[in-house]
C-alpha cells in the first residue's frame, strides 16, 4: 500500500517529465504558457509534490509567494464545491487562465466563509497530477493512447452494432451525482433517445429508497426544509446520519441551533460517532432496527397521548391502521429486538413529542437497507404523529451525498422515471416528446416495444446480475453487453466479487472520468476497456442542486485541462455518432460542439412543471450568486425591495412554481400553510387521489358484515393563508378551473397551450402537462397550490409493506428473529430476480451467523467522499488518511489476538471474500460491530493492483473496498443495496 509519496514514485514522475501542464502549449500571442506561469508564481507542481512527503519537522514557516506576473490580471469567479450536497460556494481566483487561489465564500448563506477539509483541498482536483490526461484503451492488457475521434468512431460503432445485434437494452448508461443538473438532463435525454431505461446514477445506493418513501407519504421525495432552518429547532433528532464527517459544513448550523437555541441533540446510532460526541444524548442501537426503535418511539407517543390530535385529524390519513402496528412493540419486544432499555426509548420519545419544533435528520444509515423505503417511512410516520412537518424547525432533513445527487436525481437519472418525476408512462413520454419537439411515434421506434418503453430499467445494483444471470432470468430481449460509465465508481456497489465476473464479460466498457476509477483494474480484461478524461465540474458552467433543493450556477473557472471534455460535449458528440444529435440538440444551442448549458436549463424550464424546476432561469440563478450576500442567514430570503433578486429564496428551491416571468420566491420549507403558496408556502400533495375505497369488517346484529368506506384522502379545515378554497382540493386541471370559474383568468396565449397539449380533450391538461404554466398561475393566484391539498398518507398501500414492518437483514446475527420478523418472499423486480428471502433462509439454515459474528457496517470519512478517486488523487486529502480500515471493540480485538494499527484479514459470508486492511481497535463500535469507510479501492482480496492502472493516473491512496464483502440484499421497492448491516469475521494476518 502507497503510505506516502515516496521517492520512488517522485522520482518516475521527476524522470518522466510529465507534469500537470505538460500537455498544454504557448498561449497565442506570446502570452505565458500554464507551466511557465506557474513557474514564475512559485506553484509549481514538483513544489507541490514535494509537500506531500515532508516529515513534520522539516516544515519551514510559511512565505508568501511572488504575485502574479507583471499584466496578469487576477479575477474571480465562483462555483459550487464538488463535495456532498450542502452546496458550499468556493472563490477562485484565475490569472492568465490558470486557477491560483481560493477561498470559501464568505457571502453564501450555506456556507458563510468555511470549508471542510475535502471543500478546502478542491483546487487540486483540477491541477491534480493524477487526472486521466488524453483517452486510452486497453489493447492486449496494455494501455494504449488514441484520439478524441479514434474513440468517438470506435466507441461508438461498437455499441450501435451491439444495438443491431441484441436491442438498444444491452447497454447501460450509469451517470453521475457529480454531473451538473444540466449534464444529468442531458445524460437521461441520451438514453431516451438510444431507447432504454436502463439509466441510473448514484442515488441509488444512497437516497434512492428516501425519493420512494417519502414521495409516498406526502408528495415529494426530497428534503422538506434545510440546514440553515435547522437554527430554529427545539429537538434535533439524527438518525442514520454523521453530518460532523458527512456534511461537516452543515454542522456550524447544527451546532448553532443547539447552542443558541439550547436545543436537544439527540444522535441515534451505532456507532460513537463524530457526530454523537456533540449530542446531549447519544443512543447506541443495533444495525438494521430502525423501524423497530421508531415503533418503540410511538408506542410510549400514542401510549401517553402525545401526538399531535389535530395535525393528524386535518392533515394526515391512515393514523388508526398505524395505532394497530405499533401496539404489537411495548417496551420489552423493543429491547429484545433493538437492545434499547425502556427507559431510554420513553426519554427520546417524549422529548421528540414535546420539545418542539423537532427535526429528524438522517442519511444512508437509514437508506442503506433492504428495508430502506421502510425505515424512511418510519421516520415520516414520526414526524407526521408529532406535527413536526410542514413548518420552519421541523421537517425531514434529509441530508443527501454528492455535490448534485439531489438535482441528478431529480432531472431522472433513475430507471423508474423520465426527468422531474413524470414516470414512464406514455402521458410522461407525450409531455417529454412534446418539450423536446420530436414525434412520439419515433420515440417509441427506438424502444424494443411499448411495454418496456414504460417499463423501469435494471438498478445500478443490479447491472452486473443483468450481464451473469441466465438469459431467461432477465425480463429484457438480452443481458446487458455493455456499459457507459461517466462519474461513478465501481467500488460503491455491493457485491463486488461479482461485479468483477460481470465486468469480464461485458464486451466494451466505456469509463468516461477526470480519474481512471477502479473500473480500469478490477477484472482481467485485456481488450474493450476505454477511458476518456473528463473535465471536472470546475471547468464548466451550469447549476447543481444543494440538498435543501436550492439550485446554483456554476462559473466556468478554468478551460478543461489536457484533453478533458465537459459532459455536455461528450455527450453530443456520441448523439452525433448516433444518428440523432439533430433531434436531441434541435432547441439547444451548439456551435463548433460547443454546447450551451443555459440553453439545457431553458428547456428544463420548460418541462419541468411538476416539480417546480420551472421558474429558475439561467439569468435568476446568477443573478443570486452575484447577490449571495443580500439573503438572510435563517430564513435566506433576500429584502423585498432589492432590483434583481427582491423576495427570493437563496437559490429558487424547488418547487419555484410558474414560468422565471412570474418571478415565484421558490420554497424553502414544503408542505408550509403558515405562508402563501405566492410567497413559498403549500400544502401536502393530492397526488394519492380524493378518496380510498376500503372494505372493512364489522359486528351487526351479531352477525359480521363487510362494508365499503370511502375514506377522504383530502385536507379537511387545513389551508395555506391566503387560500380561496378552505378545505381540502384535488389537483388542478383545465376542468377543475372549468368548475371554479377560474379558467377566465387564463390568457388567450395560455388557452392556446393547453388546446395544443391534448386538442381531443383539453379539459385534462393538468398542472404538470400544461406548457404554458397558466393552470399554475392561475391556481396560485387564488392562494391554491396547483397539485393539490391532500393529506400525508401514513399507509402507503401501494409499496410491498404499505405499513413499516421490522424485517432483521439478509445476514442477520440474530436468527431466532427471523421466525418472527423474515425478509419478504423472493420475486422478480427491476427486470432480474430479488432471491431475498432464499438467501437469509440459507444463511439461517448453515449457520452463517456462527461462522461470521461480527456485524459489518460502513459509512464515511471526513477526508474522502464517494468512492475515492476524486479524493484519494488529492495531495491534501491523500496526507491525511494513507490506509483502509476497520475499526474493532477492544473485546472483540482482545479474543481474535488483534493489535491497533495491525494487519488483519476480514472475510465476508459470500463468495469466500476476503480482505486485508489495518485494524483499530476503538470503543466507537459495541462489541459485536465492526465499521469500515467506503471511500477505498486498488486492492483487491490483498492484492495491490497500482500496476494495472494507466501510468501515472493512479490514485496516491490505494485500499481494499468495503463492498468486496458486502452481501446480497435489496429494497424491493428500489433496488437499494444493503450495506450497512451485513456479517463478517476478522483474524490477524
Amino acid at each position: 500500500m502507497l503510505i506516502k509519496r515516496s521517492e520512488l514514485h517522485r522520482g518516475h514522475e521527476e524522470k518522466s517529465g510529465v507534469g500537470p501542464a505538460d500537455s498544454i502549449g504557448t498561449r497565442p500571442g506570446g502570452a505565458w504558457d500554464r507551466r511557465s506561469f506557474l513557474k514564475r508564481s512559485g506553484i509549481t507542481a514538483g513544489a507541490l509534490a514535494a509537500l506531500g512527503s515532508l516529515r513534520l519537522g522539516s516544515i519551514r514557516t510559511a512565505e508568501a509567494g511572488p504575485p502574479p506576473m507583471t499584466g496578469a490580471a487576477v479575477t474571480t469567479r465562483k462555483n459550487i464545491c464538488t463535495h456532498c450536497s450542502v452546496g458550499c460556494s468556493v472563490v477562485a481566483e484565475v490569472a492568465n487562465g490558470v486557477w491560483i487561489g481560493q477561498e470559501p465564500d464568505y457571502d453564501s448563506p450555506i456556507n458563510r466563509g468555511s470549508h471542510c477539509c475535502k471543500g478546502a483541498a478542491v483546487r487540486d482536483d483540477v491541477l491534480s497530477q493524477r487526472r486521466l490526461r488524453y483517452p486510452v484503451k486497453l489493447v492486449n492488457g496494455q494501455w494504449v493512447r488514441i484520439s478524441w475521434d479514434t474513440a468517438i468512431n470506435e466507441i461508438g460503432d461498437t455499441l450501435l452494432d451491439i444495438r443491431q445485434k441484441s436491442g438498444p437494452d444491452s447497454v447501460y448508461w450509469l451517470g453521475s451525482a457529480k454531473f451538473t443538473n444540466e449534464a444529468a438532463y442531458l445524460n437521461r435525454k441520451l438514453a431516451a433517445f438510444w431507447g432504454t431505461n436502463n439509466s441510473d446514477h448514484q442515488a441509488r445506493i444512497c437516497h434512492s429508497t428516501t425519493v420512494t418513501g417519502v414521495a409516498n407519504t406526502w408528495g415529494y421525495g426530497a428534503m422538506t426544509n434545510s440546514y440553515n432552518d435547522i437554527r430554529n429547532s427545539k429537538t434535533i433528532l439524527i438518525m442514520g446520519g454523521n453530518p460532523a464527517e458527512a456534511h461537516p459544513v452543515s454542522l456550524q448550523h447544527i451546532l448553532e441551533g443547539k447552542e443558541l437555541n439550547h436545543a436537544n441533540m439527540i444522535v441515534v446510532d451505532p456507532r460513537m460517532t463524530r457526530t454523537a460526541a456533540h449530542a446531549t444524548e447519544y443512543v447506541r442501537v443495533r444495525p438494521g432496527t430502525h423501524i423497530a426503535t421508531i415503533h418503540g418511539m410511538l408506542w410510549h407517543i400514542f401510549q401517553n397521548g402525545w401526538e399531535d390530535k389535530d395535525f393528524l385529524s386535518q392533515r394526515v390519513y391512515g393514523v388508526e391502521e398505524i395505532r394497530k402496528e405499533v401496539e404489537k412493540w411495548p417496551p420489552h419486544e423493543v429491547e429484545r429486538v433493538t437492545g434499547l432499555p425502556e427507559a431510554q426509548v420513553r426519554h427520546i420519545a417524549e422529548i421528540f413529542a414535546k420539545q418542539k419544533p423537532a427535526t429528524l435528520i438522517w442519511a444512508m444509515g437509514q437508506t442503506q437497507f433492504a428495508t430502506g423505503t421502510a425505515n424512511v417511512r418510519a421516520s415520516c410516520i414520526l414526524l407526521l404523529a408529532t406535527g413536526n412537518v410542514g413548518h420552519a424547525g421541523g421537517g425531514a432533513n434529509i441530508f443527501r451525498g454528492h455535490t448534485n445527487v439531489q438535482g441528478a436525481t431529480d432531472l431522472g437519472l433513475d430507471v423508474t422515471t423520465l426527468p422531474l418525476y413524470y414516470g414512464l408512462a406514455e402521458d410522461a413520454w407525450r409531455h417529454w416528446c412534446r418539450v423536446w419537439e420530436v414525434d412520439y411515434d419515433w420515440m417509441s421506434s427506438r424502444f424494443p416495444n411499448k411495454k418496456l418503453m414504460e417499463t423501469p430499467g435494471i438498478p445500478s445494483t443490479r447491472w452486473f446480475d443483468a450481464t451473469l444471470l441466465p438469459k431467461d432470468q432477465i425480463s429484457q430481449p438480452e443481458p446487458v453487453q455493455a456499459m457507459f460509465i461517466m462519474g461513478h465508481g465501481v467500488n460503491t456497489i455491493t457485491r463486488m466479487p461479482e461485479a468483477v465476473r460481470g465486468i469480464e464479460k461485458l464486451e466494451i466498457l466505456v469509463v468516461c472520468d477526470p480519474y481512471p476509477t477502479a473500473w480500469s483494474v478490477l477484472s482481467e480484461r485485456k481488450n474493450g476497456t476505454y477511458l476518456l478524461p473528463a473535465c471536472t465540474s470546475f471547468e464548466m458552467d451550469g447549476s447543481r442542486t444543494a440538498s435543501n433543493r436550492s439550485l446554483q450556477w456554476g462559473e466556468k473557472i478554468v478551460e478543461p485541462v489536457f484533453e478533458s471534455k465537459n459532459d455536455y460535449d461528450t455527450m453530443y458528440l456520441f448523439a452525433r455518432k448516433f444518428g440523432f444529435a439533430d433531434r436531441m440538440f434541435k432547441n439547444i444551442k451548439v456551435e463548433n460542439n460547443t454546447v450551451s448549458a443555459e440553453d439545457i436549463l431553458r428547456e428544463i424550464n420548460r418541462g419541468g412543471w411538476s416539480t417546480g424546476y420551472c421558474g429558475q432561469s439561467p439569468e435568476r440563478l446568477k443573478a443570486h450568486i452575484r447577490n449571495q450576500a443580500k439573503f438572510d442567514l435563517v430564513t435566506m430570503r433576500a429584502p423585498k425591495d432589492d432590483p434583481e433578486v427582491g423576495g427570493d429564496y437563496y437559490g429558487l428551491p424547488w418547487p419555484c412554481w410558474g414560468t422565471p416571468e412570474f418571478r415565484h420566491p421558490g420554497t424553502p420549507i414544503l408542505y408550509n400553510t403558515n405562508l402563501s403558496v405566492k410567497e413559498g408556502g403549500g400544502t401536502f400533495r393530492a397526488r394519492f387521489g380524493v378518496e380510498r375505497i376500503v372494505k372493512r369488517k364489522s359486528m351487526e346484529n351479531g352477525q359480521e358484515v363487510e362494508r365499503e368506506d370511502h375514506d377522504n384522502l383530502l385536507a379537511e379545515g387545513s389551508y395555506s393563508v391566503g387560500s380561496e378554497i378552505k378545505d381540502g382540493y384535488p389537483e388542478f386541471t383545465l376542468a377543475v378551473l372549468k368548475k371554479l370559474g377560474w379558467d377566465k383568468d387564463l390568457s388567450a396565449r395560455e388557452m392556446a397551450v393547453i388546446q395544443q397539449v391534448n386538442p381531443a380533450n383539453p379539459d385534462m391538461v393538468s398542472w404538470s402537462l400544461d406548457l404554458s404554466g397558466g393552470i399554475q398561475r392561475v391556481a396560485i393566484e387564488h392562494g391554491c397550490s396547483p397539485y393539490g391539498n391532500g393529506k400525508a398518507r401514513m399507509v402507503a398501500w401501494n409499496l410491498p409493506d404499505p405499513i413499516p414492518v421490522h424485517r432483521e437483514p439478509i445476514y442477520t446475527p440474530r436468527p431466532d428473529l427471523v421466525a418472527d420478523y423474515p425478509t419478504l418472499p423472493d420475486a422478480r423486480q427491476f427486470r432480474v430476480p430479488n432471491i431475498g428471502f432464499s438467501v437469509q433462509k440459507a444463511a439461517v439454515d448453515r449457520g452463517i451467523s456462527r461462522q461470521f459474528p461480527l456485524i459489518l457496517s460502513s459509512g464515511r470519512l471526513v477526508e474522502y467522499e464517494g468512492g475515492g478517486e476524486e479524493t484519494r488523487s488529492n495531495k491534501w486529502l491523500a496526507e491525511l488518511k494513507q490506509h483502509m480500515f476497520v475499526e474493532i471493540n477492544p473485546a472483540d480485538a482482545l479474543e481474535r489476538g488483534i493489535k491497533d494499527g495491525g494487519w488483519v484479514w476480514v472475510t465476508g459470508a459470500e463468495n469466500s471474500s476476503k480482505t486485508r486492511m489495518k485494524a483499530l481497535v476503538t470503543e466507537r463500535v459495541g462489541k459485536g460491530v465492526a465499521w469500515m469507510p467506503y471511500h477505498f479501492a486498488g486492492w483487491y482480496e490483498g492484492t495491490d493492483l497500482r500496476a494495472k492502472y494507466p501510468k501515472g493516473a493512479d490514485p496516491f491512496v490505494l485500499g481494499e473496498s468495503v463492498n468486496t464483502l458486502t452481501t446480497y440484499g435489496y429494497d424491493p421497492a428500489t433496488g437499494m443495496q444493503e450495506p450497512k448491516a451485513t456479517l463478517c469475521q476478522i483474524k490477524a494476518a
